[in-house]
């Protein structure tokens, strides 16, 4: 088989013939390889808003009209947004309880409990899940949650008229196109979080409500309108919700805004009794969600899930003794929340029976009060806990709740029927019919506990089916897309294998191509034909657009790859030949590749991952240098402490804190960097490990002048950081002068490195020097030391090859039988791949990876500062400003691509095939992201969700459009010409 030197073993010489007719082969395969990965990775990115992110609702379905009398002619909703429930039941310092007036409701004339919310705990999702009975639709995730993605129904929209008041992000979404319905909102800019009024919208809500009344009695219209039966009257209360946010929770102001909510929650009451004076008004009081200690709310936490209700009126019950025998039900709640959990004895209910409900569980409550059909999305549980209807009516109210949600599972059932070719029903409910007939039955003979066992059953396996149908095509879609992945990481190694390593020369002889030609072409003609019928059929089922391209891909990717059967044989029949230790080697350098991977998959959600990741790596590499090298050299310890220093930054909060003197001193910092680079690229004439990148035996520089010009900048760049900062905070407005002088030295330093040495130690100072001064302008605080840690630990790592390089060399210098392979190279000038060669993709994925979270969270642009643009605007300007902010951050992913290219001309691999590898591994985190994508919690945990896996799908243009750009550097970089001649292989 010859010498072992590829990836996977090299062979002789002679696998590089033809290389110079296949150049330009070459190039467009890799141009169309590339065109392939960017329309994959974008169409199978969109795979998760039809698999995560698809809506539960349907439409076209009836309603079902109640069967009972209703209780209530009307409902009167108050919802005190951001109201925990530990502090609406609690007492205060003194003992007195906040919300004395329902508190007296609890006691003497209604029932309560705690509702649980479902994450994400925001304002819309949690007065969609009260108002529409349903979980917010995961997809408005995509769309803002202010968005109304898709139109659906409510209680709202089954009344006779609604009139709501309160906040203009809240009312106009459920009554801003519902003709039935009276509404108005205050203008955003009463929602002043720094004022500490808030308590004021509170009471614009009621005054709104009262006026409202008090027209009725010279308008009759109104009046006349106002007696109607299932009325609901729906006041939005944001006044905890806006002070919890500006002052926390646990203020004065907050827990005061709990007294305010109760006495208009009283005033309402009053009201509305004085106004009617019939007793056929039903009240419900609860919140949207709850408030964290830190005033925010979206996660799952019981301080935000945990919300308070409590109902009063026509059709509840009176209140009634705790006791253990009435806690039967001992399910889960959608948070995770036991029911029936031991009431705080801090709130002194604890002999009042509490009956907890899901969020959802209220608007089946509301529409049973006032005889309303349910909303036809709903999935609440009718709480029957709540109502005061006798035996007979407590079944029907639960039929038609039942039945509302069969209905929704049939209609899934249909359409998925109906366009599926190999349909599978969900088999619980496939005799639902005669269930619903037994239960017709049991009510018939009066047999009212049975039915409603009955009735309770089939509404669970109703949810059940509507959860089986909303999941259906999720199998097959994961497996389509996984399957995809997959054949495009595996079509990306055979590319690798065949066009950068001697693979194809060792495995193949000239005979057997033109059969392999044959072979391929019968193999497309199969691949098409399959492809073909399965668009036909999925055609047939009506399927969506992107369903075709999804499986269109996945068939193509597997076709080219069995296309190579005869290159993937003989690449069998090779390793089965080799040694036991090489195949050990390999199977070590796939594990050890998949670990980093996955490690990087984690630095996502935890930075300090990398702060254990190069302290090890400091050990590691100074152990190895110190083992193979002497010691006097000085690299084996400088490696070891630029690890250390640059894995401190992992821990630095990602709120990056102002500390302009920090920025200041580390321009000095990379000053003293620049020089030392500079003076070792001239007088590293004693050490060899330095031969390879300095340039002190070539010709003299005639560049020395460019070279105290980018110090100079950096020097001005940091006086600037001082003036601007300065100027700006003592009259609020950047001066134009110095706004000038900014942009100027910004602009000009980056060009700078083209005019520098294309010596490899050169170059890379000189680019170094180039982008420290918009870094430093565009930093706060310890931002800028981190450019310098990073640059230190690329030099490092340039070190680290180059000591490899000078050692291989000793090496193979005393194997004279080695020659003739190490000597073959591409016809580039660069040489085949080794399997050792994988290290350089990797350690540049975790250098990059670290350029991303080593100063915050690039995956949330949020979490950057934006006082970081100050020294070049003022002026509230978003495209401007997002655009300074995102070039921050891409300046330390440019030194490290920079330092790679530069790696990749000193050991003269071929820099493409190391970016397909760099791809592939990204594409094994890719795979990990798809199955961490989340359709439940906080916004914050979904949304993150999504970026991770957008980002890792989008560095296959990523990557390549930054590679692009530092080409302009680094093309022309030159190494010391001290190896052996080497010939191209002809």
């Amino acid at each position: 088989m010859g010498v072992q030197d590829g990836i996977l073993g090299t062979g002789d010489a002679r696998a590089g013939e033809g290389v110079s007719g296949k150049r330009r082969w070459l190039k467009r395969r890799e141009r169309w390889l590339v065109v392939l990965g960017v329309a994959l990775h974008a169409v199978y990115m969109l795979s998760i808003f039809d698999i995560y992110f698809k809506t539960p609702i349907v439409h076209g379905m009836d309603p079902v009209a109640p069967r009972f009398s209703a209780p209530a002619k009307r409902l009167v909703l108050l919802v005190a947004d951001g109201l925990r429930a530990d502090k609406f039941y609690e007492p205060d310092s003194e003992g007195h309880f906040r919300a004395p007036f329902l508190r007296s409701i609890i006691k003497e004339r209604g029932r309560w409990g705690v509702s649980h919310a479902r994450p994400p705990t925001e304002s819309r999702p949690g007065h969609v899940a009260i108002i529409a009975g349903f979980y917010e639709d995961p997809s408005a995730v995509t769309k803002g949650w202010k968005a109304n993605p898709v139109e659906f129904d409510s209680v709202f929209n089954r009344s006779k008229h609604t009139y709501a008041f309160g906040s203009p992000d809240i009312v106009p979404i459920f009554c801003g196109a519902l003709p039935h319905s009276t509404w108005n909102s205050y203008p955003h800019e009463f929602e002043d979080f720094a004022t500490g009024i808030c308590i004021l919208l509170d009471e614009w809500s009621f005054d709104q409500f009262q006026n409202l009344l008090d027209r009725s009695f010279t308008d009759e219209d109104l009046r006349e309108a106002l007696q109607q039966d299932n009325l609901v009257v729906f006041l939005h209360l944001l006044g905890c919700d806006s002070n919890g946010h500006a002052h926390r929770p646990f203020s004065s102001i907050y827990l005061n805004n709990v007294k305010v909510v109760d006495h208009i929650a009283k005033r309402v009451f009053d009201l509305v009794e004085g106004y009617y004076k019939d007793n056929r008004t039903a009240y419900v009081f609860t919140a949207d969600h709850g408030m964290s200690d830190k005033g925010s709310h979206g996660d799952g936490h019981p301080s935000n899930t945990d919300t308070p209700l409590v109902v009063w009126g026509a059709g509840v019950k009176y209140p009634k003794s705790a006791s253990a025998s009435d806690h039967s039900d001992h399910g889960r709640f959608v948070d995770e929340h036991m029911h029936d959990t031991p009431t705080p004895t801090v709130w002194g209910l604890s002999g009042i029976e509490r009956v907890d409900v899901n969020q959802a569980d209220i608007a089946p409550l509301m529409s049973t009060l006032i005889g309303l059909p349910c909303p036809m999305n709903s999935v609440g549980n009718l709480p029957l806990g709540y109502i005061d209807m006798n035996e007979a009516e407590e079944v029907e109210a639960v039929l038609s709740n039942t039945k509302q949600i069969l209905n929704q599972f049939l209609h899934k059932s249909h359409i998925k029927q109906s366009n599926t070719l190999f349909f599978k029903p969900f088999k619980p409910l496939e005799h639902y019919m005669s269930v619903v007939d037994q239960i017709e039955e049991l009510i018939s003979i009066g047999d009212y506990k049975a039915a409603l066992k009955r009735s309770e059953d089939l509404r669970s396996l109703a949810l059940e089916g509507l959860h089986y149908f909303q999941t259906y095509d999720w199998l097959m879609l994961m497996a389509v897309i996984t399957s995809g992945y997959i054949g495009w990481m595996l079509y990306l190694v055979l590319h690798v294998l065949q066009s950068y390593t001697s693979l194809p020369g060792v495995l193949f002889r000239k005979e057997r191509a033109v059969q392999q030609k044959k072979d391929t072409r019968k193999i497309l003609v199969c691949g098409s034909a399959a492809m073909g019928l399965v668009s036909m059929i999925l055609f047939w089922e009506q399927s969506p657009p992107l369903y075709h391209a999804y499986i269109a891909m996945t068939i193509f990717l597997w076709t080219r790859i069995i296309g190579e059967h005869q290159f993937l044989k003989a690449l069998w029949r090779y390793l089965r030949g080799e040694k036991l230790n090489y195949v050990l080697k390999l199977l070590a350098t796939l594990a050890v590749s998949v670990m980093i991977a996955e490690f990087l998959v984690n630095s996502f959600t935890e930075r300090k991952l990398y702060t254990w990741c190069f302290l090890f790596a400091g050990v590691t590499a100074f152990c190895y240098l110190f083992y193979l090298i002497p010691w006097r050299s000085q690299i084996p310890a400088f490696v070891c402490l630029a690890c250390w220093f640059l894995s401190g930054f992992t821990l630095m909060p990602a709120e990056i804190p102002d500390n302009n003197p920090l920025v200041i001193s580390s321009g000095v910092m990379i000053t003293v960097i620049g020089v030392a680079a500079r003076w070792l690229d001239k007088h590293a004439e004693g050490s060899k490990y330095w031969s390879s990148i300095c340039s002190h035996d070539m010709k003299k520089s005639k560049f020395s002048v460019l070279f105290l010009l980018q110090v100079l900048l950096v020097g001005l760049s940091s006086m600037m950081v001082s003036l601007s900062t300065s100027h700006r905070m003592q009259n609020q407005e950047l001066h134009i002068l110095h706004q000038f002088l900014n942009w100027l030295i910004a602009g000009s330093s980056m060009i700078l490195p083209l005019f520098s040495e294309n010596t490899l130690l050169s170059r890379l100072t000189s680019i170094f020097l180039g982008f420290a001064p918009p870094f430093l302008l565009l930093s706060i605080g310890y931002e800028a030391v981190f450019y310098g840690a990073l640059s230190l630990a690329l030099v490092a790592w340039l070190l680290f090859e180059n000591t490899l390089l000078y050692l291989s060399k000793t090496e193979k210098n005393t194997v004279s039988n080695m020659s003739m392979v190490e000597n073959a190279v591409l016809e580039t000038d660069d040489r085949y791949l080794r399997l050792s060669d994988v290290r350089i993709p990797l350690i540049f994925m975790v250098l990059f990876n670290v350029a991303f979270f080593g100063t915050g969270n690039f995956a949330s642009i949020a979490s950057f500062e934006i006082s970081s643009v100050y020294r070049f605007i003022t002026v509230f300007s978003p495209f401007l400003m997002a655009a300074l902010l995102i070039f921050k951050l891409f300046i330390p992913f440019l030194l490290v691509i920079c330092t790679f290219s530069a790696i990749a001309k000193l050991i003269r691999v071929p820099r493409s095939g190391c970016y397909f590898l760099v791809i592939l591994f990204s594409d094994v985190m890719t795979i990990h992201f798809f199955f961490l994508v989340r359709n439940t919690g906080s916004w914050m945990e979904i949304g993150n969700s999504i970026s991770h896996f957008g980002i890792v799908s989008a560095q296959v243009v990523f990557v390549l459009l930054l590679f692009a750009l530092t080409d302009i550097y680094t093309k022309d970089i030159r190494t010391r010409s001290d190896r052996p001649s080497s010939r191209k292989v002809r």
